[in-house]
């Protein structure tokens, strides 16, 4: 067996220890959760719910941002196959407004559990916080590069964002959607004050961009 691929079971197996210690402690069908899309300017910010047979080896699994978009891709539709159940979700950029984006965050982690067709006996939420989740969790900072749960949700929310966010590009064109992905780069920036703003742009966020209280 090649050793780039010994490693990477290695490194995959090491991404599941959690999850193993959790279910030596009797819970099962264990779900991590992540997030993708808190910080742009436009658009909802979605979040994925992932149940993986615990062990079950995905060559490359790993943090979204470490990832190639086409490897992504790729990962998602394994992810999907090869889970137990998953799930994706989001808050609209009205409801971000209304409520903040760590309240929006948190409200599409809870959507991405309730929709998983078998109810997680235990959650692990990347992150520091979370709010409103009815299962027993805990939650794992920088979790996308450490639990192996938590890496596909993280998979699965980002490809599910990213596929919206371009279908907004052909939508509004001159905005650039698909390159920026509603981040605030110079040009989606430039084309917010040559063009305005959008019902996709969250208000809140667009404030000393625009100037508007």
């Amino acid at each position: 067996m090649p050793r780039v691929k010994i490693d990477d079971e290695r490194r995959v197996y090491e991404m599941y220890s959690r999850e193993r210690e959790l279910e030596d402690k009797g819970y099962i069908n264990i779900a991590g959760i992540d997030e993708a899309g808190r910080g742009p300017l436009a658009g909802a910010v979605y979040a994925a719910a992932v149940i993986l047979p615990v062990g079950t080896y995905i060559s490359g699994l790993n943090d979204s941002k470490k990832l190639s978009e086409k490897k992504r891709a790729e990962l998602y539709d394994i992810i999907c196959e090869k889970a137990i159940a998953w799930s994706v979700a989001y808050s609209d950029e009205r409801e971000i407004d209304e409520i903040n984006i760590l309240n929006a965050t948190h409200l599409a982690m809870c959507r991405a559990v309730s929709g998983l067709g078998v109810k997680p006996g235990y959650c692990i939420v990347d992150g520091n916080s979370i709010k409103g989740l009815e299962v027993p969790y805990e939650t794992m900072v920088k979790g996308d590069a450490k639990s192996a749960s938590i890496a596909a949700a993280s998979i699965l929310a980002k490809v599910s964002r990213d596929r919206y966010i371009c279908a907004l590009a052909e939508k509004y064109p001159e905005y650039g959607f698909d390159k920026h992905k509603g981040y605030g780069t110079r040009e989606h920036i430039d084309a917010i004050l040559k063009y305005g703003a959008l019902p996709i742009h969250r208000k809140s966020f667009l404030k000393k961009i625009t100037g508007d209280n």
